[in-house]
């Protein structure tokens, strides 16, 4: 008889605004200079991302919020073990009471298509 380890998400944070329109991409979100907390490295979802991944999808993407930003992480994220697949919103509202940290003037510059809003 097998066991199997089931895990709860049902009350996933989401950062949208209004959740029927936006766009992702799939992304590989980067663990260098992520801090544990209680033994888990995880990015929160509403992380400013970049990295230069829309111009070559093999690159790793990091939290940026500022000159070179390029879309917003979806959803918490953990890379405790490496690396990790996530989708990055490129398109969409986002709301910027669930997000962790206000984008920058800079982001909100360069993230042409994400509008952020209370």
């Amino acid at each position: 008889m097998s066991k199997f380890v089931v895990e709860s998400h049902s009350n996933k944070k989401g950062i949208l605004k209004f959740p029927d329109h936006y766009v992702n991409v799939a992304v590989t979100v980067d663990d260098a200079g992520i801090t544990a907390v209680n033994g888990k490295k995880i990015v929160p979802a509403g992380t400013i991302l970049g990295g230069g991944i829309l111009a070559d999808p093999s690159k790793k993407v990091k939290a940026v919020n500022g000159v070179g930003s390029e879309g917003v992480l979806f959803n918490d994220t953990d890379v405790t073990y490496g690396p990790a697949p996530a989708a990055m919103l490129i398109h969409g509202f986002v709301d910027l009471n669930k997000i962790p940290a206000a984008p920058v003037a800079e982001a909100v510059t360069a993230l042409k298509q994400v509008t952020f809003l209370k």
